[in-house]
């Protein structure tokens, strides 16, 4: 795997300000493109050799208003130890400096073994990532698959400024579409967010999902993690 700056294509430094004031307005940003070309077909094979060993889960999350989870998982346990290119990029300091910009103070990684990064695989009709916050401040996710067409599903749904579940099917909620290489940032332990289900056969979302946290504040409030990843 090459370095950072060959897998990644960061916004430049010129546009910070007003993807700060978008983050601030909307808890989400969109950061397309993020990926590189190279970085999503090297990320791609890591992502399907991992999957080789991922777990399937199917159940409702009770720290969660039981949202459903259909999903495939590698926690992040795992891939510090398969993967060691994955936890280079979380580490990786333009990229933290980028969301320290975003976010108005200082990013550091998440101490957590299990929850720092994580990857997230959508792939059967139904599939879904039902409602839920998360523990730490921060969610940086990096889209290698994606369903091709908002109708398709596996669309992130959430509701700015509003952390409770039931805000998602409340007037003022919002689903986005994205497509491989893109990434978005999400104030995610203050934001209710989901998945939408996939709709049809043949249809995949693979993601992987950076968390982070600011100084100081370390360690799970939910045993959601736990269930989802351990």
């Amino acid at each position: 795997m090459r370095d950072a700056s060959a897998v990644f294509s960061l916004p430049v430094p010129t546009r910070w300000a007003s993807l700060r004031q978008r983050f601030s307005a909307d808890g989400y940003v969109a950061l397309p493109g993020l990926i590189s070309a190279t970085g999503l077909a090297e990320l791609g094979r890591e992502a399907r050799r991992l999957e080789a060993d991922a777990v399937r889960r199917d159940f409702r999350m009770p720290c969660m208003g039981d949202s459903h989870r259909h999903m495939t998982t590698v926690g992040g346990h795992r891939i510090v130890r398969a993967s060691p290119v994955i936890t280079r990029l979380y580490q990786d300091r333009d990229l933290m400096g980028l969301l320290s910009s975003l976010l108005g103070e200082s990013v550091v990684t998440v101490h957590d073994p299990v929850e720092r990064h994580v990857l997230n695989v959508l792939h059967r009709p139904g599939d879904t990532h039902g409602a839920h916050t998360d523990d730490y401040p921060l969610a940086l996710v990096l889209f290698l698959e994606a369903p091709p067409h908002p109708t398709d599903g596996g669309l992130l749904e959430f509701h700015p400024g509003r952390s409770d579940l039931d805000a998602l099917d409340a007037p003022g909620a919002r689903r986005v579409h994205h497509h491989p290489a893109d990434g978005y940032l999400l104030r995610s332990d203050l934001t209710a967010h989901r998945v939408t289900p996939l709709e049809r056969p043949g249809l995949r979302r693979t993601v992987l999902n950076f968390a982070y946290t600011t100084p100081g504040r370390q360690g799970a409030t939910t045993s959601s993690a736990a269930l989802l990843y351990g």
